[in-house]
């Protein structure tokens, strides 16, 4: 995501994010902020979308327990 998608999702602080990733390495750079802005994983699921390939596609479905159902 772009850094200032991350941030209103911060501003927003909806209750989830479903957040599906092709890039590990950017996965973890904005899950890192996200939990620092109050969310946790809750599950991670890869998908297998090209199975004669080495990608993975991941979801992760992530809640914020400081919102109030927005």
């Amino acid at each position: 995501m772009d850094p200032i998608v991350t941030q209103r999702l911060l501003e927003l602080k909806p209750q989830r994010i479903i957040y599906v990733s092709c890039d590990p390495g950017t996965l973890a750079r904005d899950l890192a902020v996200l939990n620092q802005g109050g969310y946790r994983v809750d599950s991670v699921q890869p998908v297998d979308m090209f199975p004669w390939t080495m990608h993975v596609e991941t979801v992760i479905l992530m809640t914020n327990s400081g919102s109030k159902g927005k």
